[in-house]
């Protein structure tokens, strides 16, 4: 096999040795489901080994392009790294633009955060004038971020999932993706799991947890949609403020309020609307309860069920008159958000200590400020409190860079909110801001590790907050 050429192809050999040396397929990605899952009953198919066209052409693979992702191989790229980034949607930017999350929490932060936020306010693209949570229109991010890629020299692929990981003994080199092309094989010396759902790491064998411990309870998910109102300002109490230096006042009550007055009691009881521009508003109404975020067959079902929902209010909306006369939805997001996946065991896992005590590391990579935010995981529970902090006071407290390096892989790093961390922890550093830091950071020493033929474990974050300052990201 000729190395040098990006279509050689990988052996068969090497694939059987890869998985004798540790490597872990698709099957791996059912060991977070509950035991007596319907699908190991089923009956079997054995698939026949077949060459596949292997590249070669990356310093490093980014697997997911939302926040963290899309950050890590920017900021990869900008580092010297040539980079690849594979997202299975149609754009970049995950829960940004195709779950249309509308609102960034606990963006307060040096570095990408701050030119992103910059990006946005030149091309108008953003409400408001505070850093900590911004309203933005989810068509301009989509934009904005292919703009930086391509800037960057990022290779991205749409339509692409990575479907299998191959190791040679602890070290990860090889994933397989599918995508109109079929299947394919590429290679790195470093991975970046960014998938949201450690879909990466659970393929390469990594432990992880998922939900309050190894399973459900788990956070719900929300199904957000674009909405089109004739006056806007007609709805102004039921609009949640875009800056919150300013009175948000009681949005939230007023709406619920309405959609009562409509005869509905929303899946989510704290309904809020935000404006984007003009008359376009964004809407989160909905929960999705216990939805295991690798369960395709779950996943779908809950989709279906939100979006049932969210017509049937609007309509309901509609149909008031008044102010709500004419409303209607423009588009429901391409994909269900998703606040609770697998969090892949990493050579620090954030715990619910760090929270209390502000813990304080030499390697912090970000500076969580958001609360505790766990919404309601039953729907009963939604009926008395839409979402608590489980008792516990946040002071504002360190990531280091080893939760965001794979323990039991070696060539693997994590960003977003995959990153190793307890249940409590996750609730409160999975919001957007701190995912677009942690890619940052990841992307600054995966291309540093590439660069001098090492691991992202022999690499010191000295060297990435070195790297950062060239780069212009930090003072």
């Amino acid at each position: 096999m000729n190395s040098s050429d990006p279509l050689s192809r990988v052996s068969r050999r090497h694939l059987l040795h890869a998985a004798v040396a540790g490597a872990v397929g698709a099957p791996a990605l059912l060991r977070g489901a509950a035991q007596g899952d319907t699908a190991s009953n089923k009956a079997t198919f054995t698939e026949p080994a077949r060459d596949l066209p292997l590249v070669e052409d990356a310093d490093v693979i980014v697997c997911g392009a939302g926040p963290a992702g899309v950050s890590a191989a920017i900021i990869a790229a900008r580092a010297g790294a040539k980079v690849r980034l594979f997202e299975w949607r149609g754009c970049l930017g995950g829960v940004w633009t195709a779950g249309l999350l509308g609102y960034l929490l606990d963006f307060d932060k040096e570095g990408f955060n701050k030119e992103l936020t910059r990006r946005l306010d030149e091309r108008g693209a953003r409400r408001g004038t505070s850093q900590k949570s911004i309203t933005y229109e989810p068509e301009g991010m989509k934009l904005l971020l292919e703009d930086l890629c391509v800037e960057a020299g990022v290779k991205f692929q749409f339509h692409t999932k990575v479907s299998a990981a191959f190791r040679d003994g602890r070290r990860l080199t090889t994933i397989i993706t599918e995508s109109k092309s079929g299947r394919q094989a590429w290679r790195a010396p470093v991975f970046i799991d960014a998938t949201g759902d450690g879909d990466l790491g659970a393929l390469a064998g990594c432990g992880f947890e998922f939900g309050e411990a190894a399973d459900c309870p788990c956070q719900p998910m929300s199904l957000n949609a674009l909405l089109v109102a004739r006056d806007a300002a007609a709805l102004q109490p039921c609009i949640h403020a875009s800056d919150p230096d300013k009175t948000v006042g009681a949005s939230k009550e007023n709406f619920l309020k309405e959609i009562q007055r409509a005869g509905f009691f929303p899946s989510y009881s704290k309904p809020t609307l935000w404006q984007v521009r003009d008359n376009l508003l964004l809407v989160m109404m909905n929960h999705e309860y216990g939805i295991r975020p690798f369960d395709a067959a779950q996943v779908t079902e809950a989709t279906v069920r939100a979006r049932s929902e969210l017509n049937k209010i609007v309509n309901g909306l509609r149909a008031l008159g008044g102010a709500w006369d004419g409303l209607q939805i423009a588009a429901t997001a391409e994909q269900i958000g998703v606040r609770d996946g697998r969090r892949i065991k990493g050579r620090y896992t954030v715990g619910k200590d760090d929270l209390i005590t502000g813990a304080r590391y030499d390697d912090a990579v970000v500076r969580p400020t958001f609360p505790v935010d766990i919404h309601a995981l039953t729907s009963e529970s939604n009926k008395t409190a839409a979402y608590s902090n489980a008792g516990i006071k946040v002071k504002p407290y360190d990531i280091p860079l080893r939760a965001l390096i794979a323990s039991d892989v070696d060539g693997l790093m994590m960003a977003g909110r995959c990153i190793s961390g307890d249940f409590i922890a996750h609730a409160s550093y999975r919001v957007t801001g701190n995912a677009t830091a942690m890619g940052e950071a990841a992307g600054v020493i995966a291309a540093l590790a590439a660069r001098s033929q090492r691991m992202p474990h022999d690499v010191a974050w000295s060297e990435g907050q070195a790297e950062l300052v060239k780069l212009g990201l930090r003072g």
